[in-house]
């Protein structure tokens, strides 16, 4: 029998620890790495739990930002699917921004503080890439200059060099006092003077560099509203976003180094930043930001090499789309991460959590999937605690934890859902959609032909009903690279059920899912109340749907076998 009142535990997982161990023990790399699977398979409490530590010590150093929570310890739980509580403000792009310098400015901090960094190196990074006269004209002549940023650049006298002016500004942000830029009471204590004036050097002239690029970045800021408002792309604004972090980045590649210093950079749920608001016309989209950014660690990557960089996410867009979108299969290390199997969940799971009868009857409702394996243990442990006045059987514990996933998880993300297709029929309507996605015969073709939202919904809803039906009927998985067409991937439903999180798109093999068991069984529920609450008008056009019009996906069916 399982032992009671026995606290949940981080279980180890060797083989996926020591490759991911064994990538971030090199101090550059030539590309960066990719580890993705589904929600609730132990990601983010690997890296933190058993990376992170051993990450942190001399002379390893690292640079963690998880873009869905602003602190690691953060109390909020990590959502089932994709959409953001709704209880909390859904995160934006300057916030995400903020974060993500702060830890790379944390990381540049430690390289001053042993020494690995110092003012050339910060000069020549920034001379690689940006036109520096300018603005460090401005920044070398005082607060009166610095003051006239924001106006148009005056040309500068040529018989002024960048190694001059660059000394200059170096030297006025030396004088001014800041925090964030300056040796601590505490740090730097057995350095002797000149060491203490090099490394303070050196952190300002991260500063220096920082206001440079900041000053470049304001002056585009009409043309960045510009873009944002013709919907137009340019690189080069594009990379003005990234110029901070990117910089950040190259100088700390180039001063990694073996047995001295080797930071790391890890990101977690970047698909977060992916899909930030961003409110500011002056500011480049969310998507803009993510992919200049990542597209810049990658050529720092292929050029130079980089400091290693690991992306974390549970976003099935990064399975197979992100390869396409950023132009190469191999573009990144790819480390795809399904949790347990049936046989190793069994073997950490029973007689230490589980008696062997409640473990089958787990097995087969919820599957092995370590989240729900935990959530399920702790309820099973709170409703049998003495508080409560009589014991619940396991299968009594499951059907209540099914209830919650089902009003708190799947009833929510397919209201999102809905929300999706009803946007997708205006977009037809307005003219938005690409022809080849309406071709001929494609369930989704005819939307309604007017703004109405009461017909919006009720196509948006027959729609849905229409896919989660036909995934049903193939045992709810497919094989989107089966077919050469790839019709499955302009399913303006399935899209919207991935988008929301509640269909996971794996890469290797190329099947699409439902992110778990439990949410399977959600899934099956949700079509069965809906259909239960259709009038007979709604009805005829559901069996119209299905007779004339429905989708039939059988012929992608996962292998025999398969599970």
């Amino acid at each position: 029998m399982a032992a009671g009142g026995r606290p949940w535990r981080v279980i180890p997982r060797p083989v996926l620890e020591t490759v991911l161990h064994n990538h971030a023990l090199r101090p550059r790399v030539p590309q960066p790495l990719l580890l993705h699977g589904p929600r609730g398979v132990g990601k983010s409490t690997l890296l933190l739990d058993r990376l992170l530590p051993r990450w942190s010590e001399t002379p390893h150093a690292t640079a963690f930002v998880d873009f869905l929570r602003p602190t690691p310890a953060s109390p909020a739980a990590v959502p089932w699917s994709l959409l953001h509580p709704a209880d909390l403000a859904p995160p934006t792009l300057p916030d995400l921004r903020r974060r993500l310098e702060s830890a790379l400015e944390g990381l540049a901090r430690a390289a001053v503080l042993r020494g690995a960094v110092g003012s050339k190196d910060v000069l020549a990074a920034l001379s690689r890439s940006n036109g520096l006269s300018t603005a460090l004209s401005r920044l070398a002549g005082g607060p009166a200059a610095r003051s006239s940023a924001g106006s148009v650049p005056a040309r500068r006298s040529s018989a002024t060099s960048v190694p001059a002016l660059w000394s200059r500004a170096v030297l006025a942000a030396v004088r001014r006092d800041d925090a964030t830029f300056r040796i601590g009471d505490g740090e730097a204590t057995n350095c002797s003077m000149e060491e203490r004036a090099y490394m303070q050097e050196a952190l300002a002239a991260l500063r220096v560099a920082k206001e440079a690029l900041g000053m470049q970045e304001g002056w585009r800021k009409d043309a960045i509203r510009e873009m944002n408002r013709t919907g137009r792309f340019s690189r080069s604004l594009a990379n003005s976003a990234t110029d901070w972090p990117c910089l950040l980045l190259d100088v700390l590649s180039g001063a990694a180094e073996e047995e001295f210093f080797q930071p790391k950079l890890v990101l977690n749920n970047v698909d977060v930043l992916r899909k930030a608001t961003c409110e500011d016309e002056t500011m480049v989209p969310a998507a803009m930001y993510h992919d200049s950014f990542i597209w810049r660690v990658i050529a720092l990557g292929a050029n130079e090499q980089c400091l290693p960089v690991i992306l974390s996410t549970s976003d099935g867009y990064y399975s197979s789309q992100a390869f396409v979108d950023f132009g190469f299969p191999n573009i990144f290390i790819s480390r795809e991460t399904f949790g347990w199997t049936p046989q190793e969940a069994k073997l950490h799971m029973v007689s230490e959590f589980f008696s062997e009868q409640e473990w089958k009857v787990v097995d087969e409702v919820l599957g092995p999937n370590p989240r729900q394996l935990s959530e399920i243990y702790m309820l099973k442990q709170k409703v049998n605690s003495p508080e409560v006045f009589h014991d619940r059987n396991i299968e009594e514990v499951i059907d209540m934890y099914l209830a919650h996933l089902q009003v708190s998880v799947v009833n929510p993300a397919m209201e999102a859902a809905l929300q999706m297709l009803q946007k997708f029929a205006a977009d037809v309507h307005e003219g938005k959609v690409q022809e080849n996605r309406l071709s001929f015969g494609a369930p989704w073709r005819h939307p309604p032909r007017d703004d109405n939202p009461d017909l919006s919904y009720k196509w948006a809803k027959i729609q849905l009903m229409d896919f989660v039906q036909s995934f049903v009927n193939t045992e709810f998985g497919v094989n989107y690279l089966a077919d050469d067409s790839l019709e499955i991937l302009d399913d303006p439903a399935a899209v919207a059920m991935m988008e929301v999180g509640l269909l996971y798109q794996q890469r290797d093999p190329s099947f699409m899912r439902p992110v778990t068991r439990g949410i399977q069984r959600c899934l099956a529920r949700w079509l069965a109340q809906q259909r239960l609450q259709l009038n007979i008008q709604e009805t005829i056009a559901f069996f119209w749907q299905r007779l004339i019009r429905g989708r039939s996906y059988r012929h992608l069916m996962k292998e025999v076998g398969y599970k």
